[in-house]
């Protein structure tokens, strides 16, 4: 795991801005002294991306757009599923009222 610090580092790097090119990011990270084979930075991306913690698009043929993923969204759902059928318990808990 000798590749972790930079995941955190580059990971760090996307979450200051929530949203940023990957030709961005590559300068960024050289500015700030860790310069990265392409391959290694595909390989950090996708795994953060696997992780949950990124999401990349493409914008153009050449340029990738990297944002922080909103894990809230997920829960959100979840919650708004766990809400819905609760509402569909306590109305179901009204014998002789028929749903409108």
């Amino acid at each position: 795991m000798a590749d972790f610090p930079i995941k955190n580092i580059v990971y760090e790097k996307i979450k200051d801005v929530t949203s940023i090119t990957d030709v961005d990011l590559t300068k960024a990270l050289t500015k700030a002294g860790h310069e990265l084979s392409d391959d290694k930075f595909n390989k950090i991306l996708l795994d953060l991306e696997i992780m949950g913690l990124i999401k990349v698009s493409w914008l153009t043929k050449d340029t990738r757009r990297v944002e922080v993923s909103i894990q809230e969204q997920e829960e959100d759902e979840y919650e708004e599923q766990n809400k819905e059928m609760m509402e569909k318990d306590y109305e179901a808990s009204f014998p002789g009222v028929e749903e409108s």
